[in-house]
């Protein structure tokens, strides 16, 4: 290779998204003005992952070799360690308040009282079989002075914080180390989609202002709401691109490789945009003779099936209580994003303004190849990991890169991989 580095190297970080059309991996460094450039990236077909959870294991580790040598051919990056992103149904969230009396109270409030907070809310009971992903702080409250959003440096006895706390399925994180493993790669973090997505496409001033991410993927469709700068509300829908390229094909007989196809490069999500004698042919098979698609009738399927999507999606909104205060309205990104028209099906469903969010908020001069909403997730996976890493050395610059992680996270990630490797002997 021109120039083999190893990724475990802190100024490279490389994002990989396990999706359920494609799996993408990114390699990222910063460069000396702190901005993140896309040193190369990697994709290839997706066969073993439905709905955003792996399901063939072998399938899903042939498709991360393709896509990680490919990343490694195109950036000159020897690839060990990865960030992955995690998605799928079985995602749910839950808001929940912490409280810590601190014993020397000579001393300022330090990182290290949020982490034993953080920490403490790791240790909450969750339904069998879940666990906990992220516990990511909202407001702290220091002796009974509230809204408070950074309180290190500050004096006080009693801390107190809310808490947006994700959790995630056991076997679903479990089958995404076994095949990263199986890969021959390190998980360094597990990261939920929408939070990498929101990292790569929102601008600080939304996320201020009240706005909701919504990555529309092949198998899922991806939520977070943040407002005044935090996060509020995550959820993820089972319903992605896939399952309009399935309506089309239902509805036209015709196969999924067609079906496909149409939707991306005639498909509207506006049947009222469309002319009654606008056609397409699709070639018919073995002998038989071409079929004639209306695009009138192809955009109704799938107009039908986004305004289904979006109808939940509006729900989730109002049900986050944010509904009325989200000034940024909606950024739409992911693959499904780059669908006709449907921005102006999102401001007709929900009423709140909506534009399509590109990877490029945060990065110097971006790849015009790499520069398309279906690349949010891997690019956010990279951006997630330098934040984390800034994050952390601003609080406590001389804690080293394997402490960066929260003791929780490392808990999690060392029983699965444990487990794992129990299987393996057995």
């Amino acid at each position: 290779m021109e120039n083999e580095l190893n990724s475990i190297d802190p100024e490279i970080l490389v994002g990989l998204d396990i999706g359920t059309t494609k799996i993408a991996c990114f390699v990222g460094q910063r460069n000396e003005h702190g901005k993140i450039e896309i040193l190369g990236y990697g994709k290839s077909e997706s066969v073993g992952v439905s709905r955003g959870v792996v399901s063939n294991i072998d399938r899903t580790v042939q498709s991360i070799k393709a896509a990680v040598k490919a990343a490694e051919e195109d950036s000159g990056v020897e690839i060990k360690l990865v960030n992955v992103g995690i998605a799928g149904q079985h995602i749910k969230s839950l808001q929940h308040r912490g409280m810590i009396t601190r014993e020397n109270t000579e001393d300022e409030i330090s990182q290290s009282n949020i982490n034993e907070l953080v920490d403490d809310m790791s240790k909450l009971v969750m339904p069998p079989g879940s666990q906990i992903l992220h516990v990511l702080p909202q407001e702290f409250t220091v002796d009974s002075e509230p809204g408070i959003k950074d309180p290190v440096g500050m004096a006080g006895v009693r801390l107190e914080a809310n808490f947006h706390i994700i959790t995630g399925d056991i076997a679903a994180a479990k089958n995404i180390v076994k095949c990263v493993s199986k890969a021959g790669l390190e998980l360094d973090k597990l990261v939920l989609e929408p939070l990498a997505s929101s990292s790569s496409v929102l601008t600080e001033e939304e996320k201020e202002a009240g706005v909701a991410l919504i990555d529309i993927g092949g198998g899922t469709t991806d939520i977070a709401i943040f407002q005044d700068g935090i996060i509020r509300h995550t959820a993820v829908i089972p319903f992605g691109g896939k399952a309009i390229s399935q309506d089309i094909s239902n509805g036209c007989t015709i196969m999924a490789k067609h079906a496909e196809k149409l939707k991306c490069k005639f498909g509207s999500a506006l049947s009222q945009e469309m002319k009654e004698n606008e056609l397409v042919c699709i070639p018919g098979l073995q002998g038989r003779p071409p079929k004639e698609i209306s695009l009138k009738n192809l955009a109704s399927i799938i107009e039908a099936r986004t305004q289904e999507i979006i109808e939940h999606v509006h729900y989730e909104i109002k049900a986050s209580g944010f509904g009325e205060q989200l000034i940024g309205g909606i950024v739409v990104t992911g693959g499904g994003s780059q669908l006709r028209h449907i921005t102006q099906l999102f401001q007709y469903v929900t009423g709140l303004d909506c534009r399509v969010g590109y990877p490029n908020e945060h990065l110097h001069e971006p790849p015009s190849d790499t520069n398309i909403p279906s690349f949010s997730t891997g690019v956010g996976l990279v951006i997630r990991g330098y934040e984390d890493q800034r994050l952390t050395d601003s609080k406590d610059p001389l804690r080293k890169k394997k402490e960066k992680r929260n003791g929780f996270m490392d808990k999690f990630l060392n029983n699965i991989k444990t487990w794992f490797e129990e299987e393996q002997d057995y």
